[in-house]
């Protein structure tokens, strides 16, 4: 088809000549001294045009001529620049399939390769990459000090390179990331913070600050991280709901008195004071606490609603208001003998009951919601334990003092 196509041009170009030249009569007169030299117009046309050719020709070959060592220079440039670029992958290949002495050699094969080529230094892109390279694999053969040195390098040269940026929080990142792995929460903590905020909202970057909070025995700010991951959805349901309670219940377990107890729970997420593990953690916190009546206060929308929640929940919801019992008011009975009636057999509603019956005096009922919750075999070692020894403690109060000796035994043989 090309051919074709040249053919027609051809061909109309010979149409074209014959009918603008075939009936050009005209002279083209060259006068030199005495001398006169006349030629048809269509020749001097043609020579005209052919010198210019020829000029041309003569120009280029003379500039590539003169280009050649310059041409030689930059052929040798873009085949170290191959080179170099083919050692950087080579060292990347190598250190995704774990040969990271390979993944060193290359990369420091590929930075000599940059040093000795002056033309390629301006590529901090590269450099950085490189140094990368070499400290991920120094890190992984432990060799920590060639790792600092590396990332400082490459920090240092990518924070005075605008095209390195992105080079920049990758190493920041790797080296939070390195942190953690040595175990030094404090510096991992220090890199993230250096972070630009965009940056430091990523998930991977949220991830590292949850694991460095967690490493510093920071649940607080633990807790926080874990909320942005939730909402970046850097988690599954299931699993955020189990990583968010564990944190809350690390949160409340540092607490050491009662208005920083409160500062606490205020500062819970709505979600997080629903949740009936968290709300009975905080309440068995408040009752060890002193502050048994603020306990109740935050189970009694649970047992409001009882009938929604499963069996480990009711568990705890009960056995944190075992814990709140002191003073605990008449309005609660209803409450209690209705949730009696309603799970029969459900050992830490009766161990519940029990003990709040014998904080109103009660002692008929309250004996025999103890006997049950300390029969129970579902329940835990701890409030089985415990019903014994409040069955024992009213023996003693009773005066019968062989069967306190039998709860006292019975409570000590529990695990």
């Amino acid at each position: 088809m090309r051919l074709t196509i040249w053919f027609v041009l051809l061909f109309g170009v010979a149409v074209v000549a014959a009918s603008a030249l075939g009936t050009n009569d005209g002279l083209a007169s060259f006068y030199w001294g005495s001398w006169r030299l006349d030629v048809s117009l269509n020749l001097f046309l043609l020579v005209l045009i052919g010198a210019c050719f020829l000029i041309v020709a003569v120009i280029q070959a003379v500039s590539s001529l003169v280009g050649l060592p310059k041409r030689a220079r930059e052929w040798r440039t873009a085949r170290r620049d191959r080179t170099g670029q083919a050692a950087l992958r080579d060292a990347l290949a190598q250190y995704f399939g774990g040969r990271y002495t390979r993944a060193q050699k290359s990369a420091e094969r590929a930075l000599a390769i940059q040093a000795e080529t002056p033309e390629l230094a301006q590529d901090n892109e590269f450099t950085v990459l490189g140094h990368l390279l070499a400290a991920g694999s120094a890190h992984r053969l432990q060799n920590r000090a060639s790792r600092d040195e590396e990332l400082r390098l490459a920090l240092q040269i990518a924070a005075h390179s605008p095209a390195a940026r992105s080079a920049e929080e990758g190493a920041r990142l790797l080296a939070a990331e390195w942190a953690l792995d040595d175990r030094d929460a404090p510096r991992a903590a220090q890199l993230l913070g250096e972070l630009p905020l965009g940056v430091a909202r990523r998930t991977h970057a949220l991830r590292l600050k949850l694991q460095a909070a967690r490493l510093g025995r920071l649940p607080h700010e633990a807790l926080k991280t874990a909320r942005l991951l939730v909402k970046h959805q850097g988690f599954s349901r299931v699993a955020a709901e189990g990583l968010l309670r564990s944190l809350a219940f690390e949160s409340l377990d540092t607490v050491h008195d009662l208005d920083q107890l409160r500062r606490l729970w205020n500062a819970f997420d709505p979600a997080e004071r629903r949740d009936p593990f968290i709300a009975a953690r905080a309440a068995g916190r408040a009752a060890r606490l002193g502050a048994a009546e603020e306990a109740r206060s935050w189970l009694r929308p649970f047992w409001d609603r009882m009938t929604d929640l499963g069996s480990e929940e009711r568990g705890a919801v009960a056995q944190a208001l075992a814990e709140a019992v002191s003073g605990i008011g008449a309005e609660w009975l209803p409450r209690l003998e209705s949730a009696s009636r309603a799970w029969p057999r459900d050992g830490a509603i009766a161990f519940a009951a029990g003990r709040a019956l014998a904080e109103r005096g009660l002692w008929g009922k309250a004996r025999m919601l103890l006997e049950q919750a300390g029969d129970d075999p579902m329940l835990a070692g701890a409030p089985r334990r415990k019903a014994w020894i409040a069955l024992a403690e009213l023996a003693a109060r009773e005066g019968d003092s062989p069967r306190a000796a039998r709860c006292f035994e019975t409570a000590a043989r529990l695990v």
